[in-house]
């Protein structure tokens, strides 16, 4: 059995596929479209088209679901107990590794860049001491909090106020620098603290970094130590990756691939694991020392670690929320226990079977496919409801018909509008899959997954249970929902063409709002303001400089001299011959390109420049040392040889400060790095960037090909554009895929384009209502339309196909259209009942995306649920696809 359950996971969503294709062709090939009449109370078979009734495929299912029910649960019993032992090794992974855009060229750079200029992944933890910082009582404190992170195992170094070389404390001269002469630490024996507080405020390297302008809050940037492990398996994935998209591998590199990808993707789990667990050890000692500072953590090892308790706090709340509300619901909607704990066993089944899949793949979850339990639980539930809804109708028409017969045609009767609405579904998720954002694809996967699963367990569990329950006692108490769409009904026949005219311009407001979307958003709004990322991003904005980074790194020009003779530029050498030193090799034996006074000045006008500008904080460069050199030498830059001298003989604490992380070791790159105010209204990181790079092109003059933006500001704006672009693209292919399937189902394509149209609408109307209210697309809220299509459709689909059924008995369209409404219209609003409350739950989630996106698909959902009452009623009374009534 083990073996067989391998050999099925292994297949994915297209196995899954098949098997509900195969008993969908079983019904389809036995039954017609009407699934049979009534005769003196007793079921009979309706004519069928192919005449094919007791077909292989049918009989099989009947023998082993409807006759032999404790065959079929066993069949469901085995894969749920072996899927189940895997549900412990279901994981969470918030990491930037898995929210990143496939074949990504800037992300390519990212990492290269990285290993030139040291990794910009570290905790940064914010100091605010109750007294003045410079008091001793609280640089004792602090002195004690530093050295009790840095005893941590995992840590390297901690950059602090306390250990940052001072050379204004007092000022020491450019000859003392060379020698390392004269610098001292706010540690050093002696130091004048006022002296140092002076510098520290005011140091272009220090100020709104280490610390803020007020001197009240400094920070203490807390260095992990390097993973070698980790990176030489990164390096070796990317470059067989970046090979075999460029010019392919051979077997045995594709082999290779194969092989250090999964030791990668184990290892990674282990260091996610352990990065979680530094930070929490970091967060347990800040706990030592609240009582004398208001403290915070920021940095992205604190935003993984916070974003996968993020990810547990949904899963479990929102799981257990949904499971509690479709409790109350089927209480309310049917009154009867085996109503309430039949679907809810379903539902159970379905996501234990998903999430011990997923572990079994050892397939991790992230912030996106978080949702997809919440999601499976509302999409196994709503099959279910047509299934019990189906079965009632059935039970009251014919009473004394025996409970398999009952069973038997309730399958038969609904397998066809079931299985389409699962494949229509499968299909809008599908759209996500061809994204080039690692967690949307796999949160595509998990739901094609997932309602493959939840459609095959469904139709073996539910009805072999219900064969072995007695039949239902039918009840006479009036039906509240069936008075409602029965109302519905009354309203939508008499007043058909002013629906059609309402939503027309529903739908042209809803382009309207459409056209004003935006995609950019600020990170700091994904989080509530009560929780520790948003108060620690708020902070280090006002007081530190900014959050997330964003660098230019600008390569050397070789066509251009390194101090240019005098021309129109306006960074022209004053002098009409080069120094002579600016020319010489530097230290690393390398012509020194960008260390001397021309190029120095040059980047000093770019820092000023992106200092300027109200979206940017702190910015760092060869420029910030430079500041400092003219600090200690009157206001002058220094000479070229003096630079020369300078960056051969610095201290080595010196040049790891101000040198080395702003200039590659050839010195044939610079780099300017700046993190952004997050918090700043006018934040649009894509034009900035933009504004940026045309800066260095047209007004400062360097070629387009030698300026590199990267950072996670530049990943995260790829990621939004890219997930925008490739949504607009397939969501009219989603549309076309769904039309053809209602051709195939519906065989009439003026019913196709009917059925389809009050979905549109409710997309339109979600998105729109964005556009109109100013909220931007997310990484969350961007799925929402394909989310909205793949499960309004499913009422149409059942609407249209019951509406087939009762036109042939009826030959009028009014009389079908309350005869629709009286049966299929209440599982339709059960159901669309059920999904919006659902989707409303995650509203209590501590992810503002996953807010919006629960609100907005659970409106979507009651748009989709008016408009398939209302809508596609008035549309079938005017349109009239089923060709003329009789009557």
């Amino acid at each position: 059995m083990a073996g067989f359950c391998l050999l099925l996971l292994r297949r994915r969503a297209r196995l899954f596929t098949v098997l509900s294709q195969s008993i969908a062709l079983a019904f389809d090939a036995g039954f017609v479209t009407a699934p049979f009449g009534f005769a003196q109370g007793r079921l009979r078979p309706s004519p069928t088209k192919r005449g094919v009734v007791s077909s292989l495929l049918l009989r099989l299912y009947k023998t082993i679901v409807i006759d032999r029910p404790v065959v079929a649960l066993g069949l469901v019993f085995f894969p749920v107990a072996f899927f189940a032992s895997y549900v412990p090794d279901f994981k969470l992974d918030a990491s930037s590794e898995s929210i990143i855009l496939e074949h990504d060229e800037a992300l390519k750079y990212y990492r290269a860049s990285r290993e030139t200029y040291g990794s910009d992944d570290f905790l940064i933890v914010v100091y605010t001491p109750h007294e003045d910082l410079f008091a001793p009582s609280s640089l004792a404190h602090l002195t004690k909090l530093r050295d009790e992170l840095a005893r941590i195992d995992s840590v390297e170094s901690i950059h602090s106020i306390l250990d940052v070389p001072l050379v204004n404390s007092p000022r020491v001269s450019l000859t003392e620098l060379k020698g390392g002469e004269g610098i001292r630490t706010l540690e050093s024996p002696g130091i004048d603290k006022e002296l140092a507080r002076k510098e520290l405020q005011e140091s272009p390297i220090y100020r709104n970094n280490l610390i803020s302008t007020d001197t009240r809050t400094t920070a203490l940037q807390v260095i992990f130590k390097e993973d070698a492990t980790y990176d030489e398996l990164l390096n070796k994935r990317n470059r067989l990756r970046e090979k075999e998209a460029e010019s392919g591998l051979t077997a045995e590199e594709a082999a290779t691939l194969r092989s250090t990808e999964q030791i990668f993707h184990e290892y990674h789990a282990t260091v996610i694991e352990s990065e979680s667990k530094d930070t929490e050890v970091v967060r347990a000692i800040l706990d030592k020392y609240r009582d004398k500072a208001q403290l915070y953590l920021g940095g992205t090892r604190m935003v993984v670690a916070d974003m996968i308790s993020f990810i547990e706090y949904d899963i479990a709340t929102f799981g257990a929320g949904i499971l509690a509300f479709l409790l109350m619901a089927l209480v309310y909607f049917f009154r009867t226990w085996r109503w309430v704990l039949l679907p809810m066993s379903c539902c159970l089944i379905s996501v234990v079977v998903m999430v011990g899949y997923l572990g079994f793949m050892d397939w991790p979850v992230t912030v996106i496919s978080s949702n997809f339990v919440s999601l499976l639980l509302i999409i196994t539930m709503s099959l279910t409801i047509h299934l019990i809804v189906r079965y009632r109708i059935l039970n009251e028409e014919a009473s004394t018909v025996d409970q398999k017969t009952l069973v038997f045609h309730t399958m038969k009767d609904m397998t066809k509008p079931c299985f389409y609405t699962a494949i229509t579904t499968i299909v809008a998720f599908c759209s996500l899959i061809v994204s080039d954002i690692r967690p949307v694809i796999d949160f595509g996967w998990m739901m094609t997954i997932g309602i493959s699963l939840a459609f095959v367990l469904n139709f073996l569990y539910f009805p072999a249970v219900l064969v072995l329950l007695k039949p239902e006692r039918v009840s006479l108490r009036t039906d509240a929902t069936k008075a409602f769409t029965m109302a519905v009904a009354g309203f939508t026949l008499k007043h058909a063409k002013p629906i059609v005219a309402v939503s027309l311009l529903l739908a042209v407001l809803g382009g309207m709002g459409i056209g004003q979307l935006e995609v950019e958003n600020r990170f700091i709004d994904h989080f509530k303001s009560t929780t520790e990322i948003y108060r620690g991003m708020e902070l280090i904005d006002m007081k530190l400089g900014g959050t997330i980074p964003l660098d230019f790194v600008i390569d050397a020009d070789e066509t251009v001299a390194v101090s240019p003779e005098a021309t129109d530029d306006p960074f022209d050498d004053p002098f009409d011959d080069p120094d002579p030193f600016a020319q010489e090799e530097d230290a690393a034996g390398q012509p020194s390109y960008w260390f001397n006074g021309y190029r120095l000045t040059q980047v000093e006008t770019i820092h000023d420049y992106l200092e300027s500008l109200p979206e940017i904080g702190k910015v760092l460069s060869l420029a910030t040392g430079a500041k400092v050199l003219k600090q200690l030498n009157d206001g002058r830059m220094p000479e070229d040889y003096e630079l020369a001298l300078l960056r051969k003989y610095v201290p080595e604490d010196v040049k790891k400060a101000v040198l080395d992380p702003y200039l590659s070791p050839d010195a044939t790159q610079t780099r300017l790095t700046m993190r952004l105010i997050e918090s700043a209204p006018t934040l649009k990181r894509k034009e900035l960037i933009e504004r940026i790079q045309r800066y260095l092109v047209d007004e400062i003059g360097f070629a387009e090909a030698t300026v590199h933006p990267t950072g996670m500001a530049l990943l995260y704006s790829h990621l939004l554009h890219s997930l925008y672009r490739s949504q607009i693209l397939t969501m009219s292919a989603v549309f076309v895929s769904i039309l053809l399937m209602f051709v195939m189902l519906f065989r009439r394509v003026s019913l196709s384009i009917v059925a389809i149209l009050p979905n549109l609408l409710a997309a339109c109307a979600v998105l729109g209502l964005m556009g109109w209210w100013g909220i931007p697309l997310d990484i969350m809220t961007i799925t929402i339309a394909a989310i909205t299509v793949g499960i309004a459709v499913d009422h149409a689909i059942h609407y249209i196909h019951r509406f087939q059924v009762e036109f042939v008995k009826h030959q009028s369209y009014r009389d079908t259209i309350v005869a629709c409404h009286g049966s299929i219209g209440r599982a339709i609003y059960y159901t669309a009942l059920t999904i919006t409350v659902g989707f409303s739950i995650l509203a209590f989630s501590n992810f503002i995306p996953t807010i919006y996106f629960g609100l907005l698909t659970g409106m979507a959902m009651m748009v989709a649920l008016i408009s398939n009452l209302t809508l596609l009623a008035a549309l079938l009374m005017i349109a009239k696809p089923l060709g003329p009534a009789s009557t």
